[in-house]
């Protein structure tokens, strides 16, 4: 999904304010290096344009263990039920889209 639709279907969500934001960085904290740098690198990307429907797919995410999450980002694998819901997907799809530049 590219970076126009994953905007433009996210669309009708509202935007996370100030607050909600710092609450979803210190959610994204983790154990494993390599999710960190995704995420570091999503937020840098994509920060002033998440929405609350990013900070749901983006919770379910932070709930998964680090090497789950791991297999997520790096493509061993696609979301299984219960992740497998649209805004997981698209969240998943922007956090790879950032990862690019992170991870060699």
């Amino acid at each position: 999904m590219g970076e126009t639709s994953t905007i433009a279907s996210a669309a009708a969500s509202p935007l996370l304010d100030e607050r909600a934001l710092s609450k979803l960085h210190w959610r994204c904290r983790r154990g494993l290096l390599e999710n960190d740098l995704f995420i570091e690198q999503f937020f840098t990307r994509f920060e002033l344009q998440l929405t609350k429907r990013h900070a749901d797919g983006l919770m379910a995410l932070m709930d998964l263990a680090d090497n789950d999450l791991l297999d997520l980002l790096l493509r061993r694998r696609e979301p299984q039920a219960p992740l497998d819901a649209p805004e997981v997907h698209e969240v998943l799809a922007m956090l790879r889209q950032a990862g690019r530049t992170a991870v060699p």
